[in-house]
């Protein structure tokens, strides 16, 4: 069985050839998938994607064509994938419902305690032989309000290790699976208008529909506290960039952490050091002296990788023996109304 992987980079590579016990056939492509590209998966039966690749009506049509009866995602989030055409045309689609939570939860925690401590600014400025503090002040996490939307496996991992800060913690969720726990702990199960009125930091752990399209926008930032800190690590249109920038020049947000981007696609992944960047809007964000931008490096660990090619070949073993139906399996960090 041959399968087409876009969006590979070395470490794809890596795992995958490691954990491919069956002996498929694997034509890796650095390219994303998108009309241009669909071609390169002509006499594979199998297409494995990742965060960026765009299956839309139109490319799916075109894999059907060519054969390719299961679409493979490398990744939880599906928003990316025209399901409908899909099960139209008889295309099987699965996902990595979980790899590794602690991966983007500790991440999470890296850029809020890296942003909030100038640790960035202080490792440069030490190489350069300046030993000042000035304008490396932060703030204690201990006691702060942390709003944390979304609570599946990632957003609980998140919990987790904002309580071990001392944190008092709000969760706007509809799973509650693990909500009966989380009290005993001290975490409030509240809305997001409470979030937005009532936290310090707010981090985003949901997926991106339709309803949570923009859910940071004008009208939500104007109802958080004056220097309010926001982070997101799970996927980039959550945010209106354009009203973060309007609430950073404002003064509203006074810090804001991003691994992912509304317009990623053509940056993230690339290394594009020699190249002229056509879009200002991250440009200018990234002038920003109160801005972290990691480039979709949240899931990056060895334990992550390693889940995320097991669980994919698997799914393709399964496929092969009938044993998978024609939808993705819901993690639950994305279940979301």
């Amino acid at each position: 069985m041959q399968i087409a992987f876009f969006s590979t980079e070395d470490y794809d590579r890596t795992y995958f050839d490691l954990y491919n016990q069956s002996g498929y056939l694997i034509k890796y492509f650095r390219v994303n998938l998108d009309e241009q590209s669909v071609n390169l998966a002509s006499a594979s039966t199998v297409v494995c994607v990742f965060v960026n690749d765009k299956l839309n009506g139109n490319v799916i049509q075109s894999l059907s064509e060519l054969g390719v009866k299961l679409i493979t995602l490398r990744c939880a989030g599906f928003n990316n994938v025209d399901l409908q055409a899909a099960a139209a045309h008889g295309i099987s689609v699965v996902n990595v419902p979980a790899y590794s939570p602690h991966a983007v939860a500790e991440h999470t925690l890296g850029l809020i305690l890296t942003l909030n401590r100038k640790i960035h600014k202080a490792y440069n400025r030490v190489r350069e032989g300046n030993f000042s503090l000035n304008g490396l002040l932060g703030f204690d996490l201990y006691n702060k309000t942390v709003g944390v939307i979304g609570c599946g496996k990632i957003g609980s991992a998140v919990v987790q290790i904002l309580l071990g800060f001392g944190c008092k913690v709000l969760v706007s969720t509809p799973y509650d699976a693990a909500n009966a726990y989380l009290i005993t702990q001290g975490v409030e199960f509240v809305d997001n208008k409470t979030i937005w009125k009532r936290a310090d930091i707010i981090s985003l752990h949901c997926p991106l529909t339709q309803e949570t399209k923009h859910l940071i926008n004008l009208q939500s930032i104007a109802l958080m506290k004056d220097g309010v800190f926001i982070v997101n690590t799970s996927r980039g249109a959550l945010i209106d960039t354009n009203a973060a920038k309007a609430g950073l020049q404002s003064g509203k947000i006074a810090y804001l952490a991003l691994d992912v981007y509304e317009q990623e696609a053509q940056l993230f992944f690339h290394d594009l050091s020699a190249n002229v960047i056509n879009d200002a809007l991250i440009l200018e964000l990234m002038m920003y002296p109160n801005v972290l931008i990691t480039a979709h490096q949240g899931f990056f660990t060895g334990e992550a990788l390693t889940q995320i090619a097991t669980t994919t070949l698997n799914n393709i073993d399964n496929f092969r023996l009938n044993k998978i139906s024609n939808q993705v399996k819901l993690p639950e960090e994305i279940l979301w109304n």
